[in-house]
C-alpha cells in the first residue's frame, strides 16, 4: 500500500517502549488492584451446556454432509466457510473479547454426556490419563492444523476438510469417552485447549459456585497474571500459536518467495512449496521458542533469580497471548470482512440445490469493503492499532506477572529488560507483515 509505512513502524516501536517506560514509573499494587476487580453480571439459572453443544454437534454434522455432497466451490460450501471463517477467525476474536463462549458450542460435550448416561457407568472415563502426557497431544494437534491451513495445497477443499473434520471429532470422541472429557479437554483436544487459553484475555468469566455459577465481568486481560505456570508443552502450544500467524503472512512476502526461489502461482502451483514452507513453519517456531526463552533468562539472571528458565517461561508465556490475539485478528481481518459474507450466503443454502433457509441465500458479497484507498486506509490502520494495542496489554501482563513472581517492582522491572526489546523487535515486525506486498 502506498502509505506512509515507515511512520506506523517507527510509531508502533516508540508506543511499546513507552509503555515499558510508564511502567517504571507505576506502583505495581495499583495495577494488580486493577486487575483484580470483578463485577457480577449474571447468574444463570441453568447449565444449558448439554443442549447448546448437542445442537453445536447436528450442525457440524450437517455441515459436514453439506462438505460431502454440496457445491465444490469453497465459497459456496458453508463447510469451509465456517470452519476457516466463522470458527477460526469469528469464534476465535469472540473469545478473546467476550469469553469462553466455547463452553457452551462445543460439540462433543453433548453427545460425550449423553453417551456415558446411556452406558450407565459409574464414572466418566475408562483409564487415567498419562501425567507424562501433559500438554503435548494438543501440541501435536494444533502442529497438524498449522499444516494443514498453511501448507497442505487445498485445505478449503469441502470433500477433503469434510472428512478431516468427520475423522478428527471421531478419533476425539473416542479419546474422551477413554479419558473423560474433562481431562481431555485440559490437555488433549487443541482446539479446546487454544479457545480456552485465548478466553483467558476476555472481559468474561463463568466463576463457578456451590451448586450454580455467575458471570463476571473483569478488564482486558486482567486474568493473564492470575494463571498458574505452564509446562514445557504448555509453553510450546502458545508459541507455537503465535509462530504460526506470524509465518503465514511472512510466507505470502516476496522476501519469502524470493528466499526459496519458487513461483507458487506457477505449476505446480501451492505443492511446489510444501517442503519449503514446512521447512519455514518450524524454523519461525522454533526461531521464536529460542529468542522467547534467551530473553526469559536472560531476565531473570539480570533479577538475580535462580529458578527454572523454563518454569519461569511457562509463566510469563501467559503475557503474549494479546499479541497471539492482535496478530489473529490482524490477519485475518480482510477474509473475515469478505469471506463471512460467503458464509452468510451458503449457510442458507447448504447444498446447493436453490433452498434459502434464512433468507440470505443470494447475499450480494461486496468485496468493497477491502477495495480502494479508503479502505485501505481503514483496514490498515485497525490492524496497526490492534498489534500495538496487543504489544501493550502484553507489556502490561508480563509486569504485573514478574511483579507477583518476584515482590519488587524494581527487580521485575529489571526482568522484563530483554522481553520488552523483544516485544518491540516483534511490534516493528509484525507491522511490516501488514505491509509488506505478497505474492499471492
Amino acid at each position: 500500500m502506498l502509505l506512509p509505512t515507515g511512520y506506523y513502524l517507527l510509531g508502533g516501536a516508540i508506543a511499546v517502549a513507552l509503555s515499558f517506560v510508564v511502567l517504571f514509573f507505576v506502583d505495581p499494587r495499583s495495577l494488580d488492584r486493577l486487575a483484580r476487580v470483578r463485577a457480577t453480571v449474571f447468574r444463570p439459572p441453568v447449565d444449558g451446556k448439554l443442549v447448546s453443544s448437542s445442537v453445536s454437534f447436528l450442525v457440524l454434522a450437517g455441515l459436514v454432509a453439506a462438505g460431502f455432497q454440496g457445491s465444490r466451490d469453497p465459497l459456496s460450501n458453508p463447510l469451509p466457510l465456517v470452519v476457516w471463517t466463522v470458527l477460526w477467525v469469528g469464534i476465535v476474536l469472540l473469545q478473546g473479547v467476550a469469553g469462553n463462549l466455547w463452553r457452551w458450542i462445543n460439540p462433543w460435550y453433548g453427545p460425550w454426556r449423553l453417551f456415558v448416561l446411556a452406558a450407565g457407568r459409574g464414572t466418566d472415563r475408562w483409564l487415567d490419563y498419562p501425567k507424562a502426557l501433559s500438554l503435548w497431544p494438543a501440541f501435536v494437534g494444533l502442529s497438524l492444523l498449522a499444516w494443514f491451513e498453511l501448507i497442505y495445497p487445498a485445505p478449503d477443499d469441502p470433500a477433503r476438510l469434510a472428512a478431516v473434520v468427520a475423522v478428527y471429532w471421531a478419533a476425539t470422541f473416542v479419546l474422551m469417552v477413554l479419558f473423560g472429557f474433562d481431562r481431555w479437554s485440559r490437555d488433549g483436544e487443541f482446539l479446546t485447549v487454544f479457545m480456552g487459553m485465548i478466553s483467558r484475555i476476555g472481559m468474561l468469566a463463568t466463576q463457578r459456585l456451590p451448586g450454580s455459577a455467575e458471570l463476571r465481568l473483569n478488564l482486558p486481560g486482567a486474568r493473564l497474571a492470575d494463571q498458574p505456570s505452564l509446562p514445557i508443552a504448555g509453553t510450546a502450544f502458545l508459541l507455537l500459536a503465535l509462530a504460526s500467524v506470524s509465518f503465514d503472512g511472512l510466507m505470502r512476502t516476496f522476501v519469502w518467495l524470493g528466499l526459496v526461489g519458487i513461483n507458487p502461482l506457477e505449476f505446480p502451483g501451492r505443492s511446489a512449496v510444501m517442503k519449503a514452507n514446512t521447512v519455514g513453519l518450524w524454523t519461525t517456531f522454533c526461531v521464536l521458542g529460542a529468542v522467547f526463552l534467551l530473553a526469559v533468562a536472560a531476565g531473570e539472571r539480570l533479577a538475580g533469580r535462580r529458578a527454572s528458565a523454563l518454569e519461569a517461561a511457562g509463566a510469563l508465556v501467559w503475557s503474549i497471548m494479546p499479541i497471539a490475539l492482535a496478530y489473529h485478528f490482524s490477519h485475518y481481518l480482510t477474509s473475515l470482512l469478505v469471506n463471512g459474507q460467503y458464509a452468510l450466503s451458503a449457510i442458507s443454502d447448504p447444498f446447493a440445490n436453490g433452498l434459502n433457509l434464512f433468507g440470505t441465500a443470494r447475499h450480494h458479497v461486496s468485496a468493497g469493503a477491502v477495495l480502494g484507498a479508503e479502505s485501505a486506509w481503514v483496514i490498515w490502520n485497525l490492524q496497526a492499532t490492534a498489534i500495538i494495542a496487543g504489544h501493550v496489554l502484553a507489556v502490561v501482563s508480563a509486569h504485573l506477572i514478574a511483579w507477583r513472581r518476584h515482590g519488587s517492582a524494581r527487580l521485575a522491572t529489571i526482568s522484563q529488560l530483554p522481553l520488552a526489546v523483544l516485544m518491540v523487535a516483534y511490534t516493528v515486525f509484525g507491522l511490516w507483515l501488514l505491509s509488506t506486498p505478497t505474492g499471492y
